[in-house]
């Protein structure tokens, strides 16, 4: 978290200057943000178990009203093309983000109250397939793509843990691809992104410019890097450079080295998770630490395969290290949680 701020003042204070007319504008928003995180995860960190275990269905209950609510004008703001964010003093609140955490609270207490009745489809799968994708649909009325793949990813990983037959996801699989391929060809823009993906050459100053600028920001990095503060990417050729793609901005100035020291950091990050995963006795216990794993790695992986150039552009941020609020109390809520669970083995 404390890199994610050095590196959110180095690749935002050119805009901020020009923006606001104060260089340090989003590096002290980013700072609240992790004064709060940094407390909430100590305190989650001491908060027993049970206690979400008891409140999950009135948690996804709570977490599905406000993504209704941000759906109506006037209550919901819009940034970037999505109305899914919730204006409240200047700072703009995520509903999306508390709901993936709460989904994965209450799949995780569904799994081990159905744990018998896995093998039964319509009993034991169906049911928690019909929650995920209802939440799915409202976080695409957003629309929030990337925030939504990230959940039901997630919560696929979660029933493949639990047990699930290996069948059933060849033919989840396959609805899934349709699924994806009807959610493109309604939505335009999504095949102009996929279109700037296979070549973004094709249209470098439209749907192909951010991965352009983001390779021209990885590529001259070298080993060591240009220095930080030294990037010229920032000076307003990549948009916004401190949100999504602050890992180009990274490579950039640490050059591989920086690259292997971050991936070092999340892979460590994976390897204790799992560990404290694998050492619960309580299902309960064991499927929710996994389920907030799953989110916090696969947000990862797509951040840094969008960056890279290997997927379309998607819309998340690096965990721990992107600016953005919502995401960094989620992200630091499910550290506290997944402490806490490691505690009570």
């Amino acid at each position: 978290m404390l890199f994610g701020l050095l590196m959110i003042y180095s690749s935002s204070y050119i805009w901020s200057e020009y923006k606001f007319g104060n260089a340090f504008h989003y590096v002290l928003y980013q700072s609240i943000f992790v004064l709060i995180s940094i407390i909430l995860l100590i305190v989650i960190s001491k908060v027993k178990t049970d206690l979400y275990y008891k409140y999950a269905t009135k948690l996804l209950i709570i977490s599905i009203i406000l993504l209704m609510l941000v759906l109506i004008p006037g209550i919901g703001i819009i940034r970037n093309g999505s109305r899914s964010w919730f204006g409240i003093a200047g700072f703009g609140i995520q509903p999306s983000e508390f709901a993936k955490l709460s989904l994965i609270i209450f799949a995780s207490k569904y799994l081990e109250k159905s744990n018998k009745f896995l093998k039964d489809y319509k009993k034991g799968v169906f049911p928690i397939l019909c929650i995920l994708f209802f939440v799915f649909g409202l976080i695409m009325l957003e629309p929030d793509f990337g925030t939504g793949m990230i959940l039901v990813i997630s919560i696929i990983a979660l029933l493949f843990i639990a047990g699930v037959n290996m069948k059933f996801f060849i033919g989840l699989g396959i609805i899934g691809l349709i699924g994806i391929i009807g959610l493109i060809v309604i939505a335009p823009y999504r095949m102009a992104r996929i279109t700037s993906f296979l070549n973004p050459w094709s249209d470098p100053l439209g749907t192909g410019f951010q991965i352009i600028q983001s390779l021209y920001s990885i590529g001259p990095g070298g080993l060591l890097g240009m220095g930080l503060f030294n990037s010229r990417q920032k000076h307003f050729y990549l948009p916004e450079p401190q949100t999504d793609f602050i890992f180009s901005i990274i490579s950039e100035e640490f050059g591989v080295l920086g690259v292997l020291i971050v991936s070092s950091l999340f892979v460590f990050l994976l390897y204790r998770s799992i560990r404290i995963s694998l050492r619960q006795e309580d299902k309960f216990k064991k499927y929710l630490s996994f389920g907030l794993t799953f989110q916090i790695i696969i947000q990862t992986i797509l951040n840094l395969s969008v960056v890279i150039g290997l997927i379309p552009v998607t819309g998340v941020t690096l965990p721990f290290l992107s600016y953005g609020g919502s995401s960094l109390l989620i992200s630091s809520i499910s550290m506290g949680i997944i402490l806490s669970i490691s505690k009570e083995y």
